[in-house]
């Protein structure tokens, strides 16, 4: 997580009057100037909106998911390429959840009712993720703190024994996942079609970006978090735990890639053991592309890589998929560390 740094007052001079870290701007409009730039080459005003809002919603959804292992990396420094497992916990949790309530809660033409079958969903994939990403990190990551080659091959691995037990637990076929009706169907608005779910995977990802920014930055305990990251001796010197604290952190990036799984898997209409570790690629992207720890850079390469996914697949499919390794290129081209250079490392 990028850290800002404490203003050093020089003898005699007013702490107050130390200046403050300004705000990088630049990266906030990369994403208006990649739609703008896209609607001539698209045409048609209403199709624009179309894949805009459709990639703002997928950007959303990847977000959600990238956001626990940009905090398990830019706050632990842990390369977790285990995090589809955690993915894919809580898309099959999920869809248990489905099964076991009661189906007019779901089939029902209530938005009441929908929305309460998914957060229902929704809080038991992150409680069940959350206790297995607490698992994972006392069984295989706690060993392995600071040797980061050791963690890729042992948290690749730990995912591919997870899949296994997915597969041995809820079979190996891919199980279809039905929105609820009041989330089906589009609503029209400006000639443009526009999907009820990625309205609500919007709302959803601005409340996670919201609660992350705010609990990093305007909580005491996210204070002690990335003080911790600073100076960890220090810390426990004032009689705080930080190694609890950083297992908490684990947690709680497991638990956000659980709700993401729960996102991604009504956005595909179908789950599978492997989904998670088929979008992992893609999760590294956008943090990479973010800057290796920041939420916010994250934020915004995640709505880019939504958005150039949607121009791309509808004006070159068959450059659809190097699209997003052309934007990270570019992205680490003009600015090598990412968007928003982590400053704690």
């Amino acid at each position: 997580m990028s850290t800002a740094e404490l203003p050093i007052a020089k003898k005699g001079s007013n702490i107050s009057t130390a200046p403050k870290r300004q705000i990088d701007w630049i990266p906030l409009a990369l994403a208006p100037i990649m739609a703008l730039a896209a609607m001539p080459f698209i045409g048609s005003t209403s199709t624009w909106l179309t894949l805009t809002l459709a990639g703002l919603a997928m950007g959303m959804i990847i977000f959600i998911i990238a956001s626990g292992l940009t905090l398990i990396f830019g706050l632990m420094d842990v390369l977790n390429f285990g995090h589809g497992l955690f993915i894919a916990v809580g898309a099959y949790i999920a869809w248990t959840v489905f099964g076991v309530l009661p189906q007019e809660w779901i089939t029902a033409d209530s938005l009441a009712l929908n929305i309460m079958a998914i957060l229902i969903a929704m809080a038991a994939a992150m409680v069940v993720a959350g206790i297995v990403g607490w698992i994972f990190e006392r069984v295989l990551v706690r060993k392995v703190y600071g040797l980061h080659l050791i963690q890729i091959l042992i948290t690749m691995g730990g995912m591919v024994v997870g899949e296994q037990l997915i597969m041995t637990i809820w079979g190996a076929d891919m199980k279809p996942m039905m929105l609820p009706t009041t989330l089906n169907g589009s609503i029209i608005f400006m000639d443009a079609a526009i999907e009820k779910y990625r309205l609500f995977a919007v709302v959803i990802g601005l409340i996670v970006f919201a609660f992350l920014m705010l609990m990093l930055n305007r909580t005491k305990l996210g204070l002690l978090i990335r003080a911790g990251v600073q100076d960890r001796e220090m810390v426990e010197s004032l009689g705080y735990r930080i190694k609890a604290m950083f297992v908490g952190v684990f947690v709680l990036g497991s638990a956000l890639a659980g709700l993401g799984g729960v996102m991604w898997g009504l956005y595909q209409a179908g789950i599978t053991a492997q989904m998670g570790a088929s979008i992992n690629v893609l999760l590294f992207i956008v943090i990479i592309i973010g800057g290796l720890g920041s939420t916010g850079g994250s934020f915004i390469g995640a709505l880019l890589v939504g958005l150039l996914a949607n121009y791309a697949g509808f004006l070159t499919p068959k450059l659809n998929l190097v699209s997003t390794i052309l934007l990270m290129v570019a992205i680490l081209v003009w600015r090598p560390n990412g968007l928003y250079k982590v400053t704690n490392r």
